[in-house]
């Protein structure tokens, strides 16, 4: 799966933890391994221009999802048998994701997380402008950041308990396995 991301925000953000809840997100959804999807984080008054232009709505937004043109939207690329796929972009604005953030409690990288699952279900065909809609879409973004914070724990706890397990080896003189006494793997 490809996913590009381009930081034009002035904001630094960590970029990797982005494409990473994106990649989970089309992961969960069944999405094919050779999908394509672009991210791009942009300024406030950016953000108001395609806010405008596209959705003729004043003032910035937190997130935009631009489908290809070329895609079928009578089939959701998470539909069985679904071959490669240009998904579209995702626009995100972290100054506006900012505010969201703070009112909503919780981190600049959560909200952007929050934004960028919502913006993969957009360009899958989901859509929140029923009152149906937006209990089916929101209940699977709320389902799929779950999973992502439990599996990124099991991970970040995997990755301490190897740190640890390391420690105590090599404080005990023992190294990697593989690793020749007092030395690097590798020929010499």
């Amino acid at each position: 799966m490809s996913i590009e991301i381009a930081n034009e925000s002035g904001i630094e953000v960590p970029e990797a933890s982005i494409v990473s809840v994106a990649r989970f997100a089309l992961d969960k959804m069944s999405v094919s391994q050779l999908a394509e999807l672009s991210i791009v984080l942009v300024e406030l008054d950016v953000m108001a221009d395609l806010h405008e232009r596209w959705m003729d709505l004043p003032g910035p937004t937190d997130v935009m999802a631009f489908p290809m043109d070329e895609y079928d939207s009578a089939r959701r690329p998470d539909s069985a048998g679904s071959g490669p796929a240009l998904l579209g972009d995702i626009v995100l604005c972290p100054a506006f994701a900012k505010d969201q953030a703070r009112k909503a409690g919780h981190s600049l990288l959560d909200e952007l997380h929050l934004l960028t699952v919502h913006g993969v279900l957009h360009l899958l065909g989901y859509d929140h402008a029923e009152p149906e809609e937006e209990r089916e879409m929101f209940g699977l973004q709320n389902r799929i950041l779950a999973d992502f914070r439990a599996a990124k724990a099991e991970a970040d706890r995997v990755a301490a308990q190897r740190s640890a397990d390391s420690r105590v080896l090599g404080a005990v003189g023992l190294d990697e396995p593989g690793t020749p006494p007092g030395g690097s793997a590798g020929t010499h």
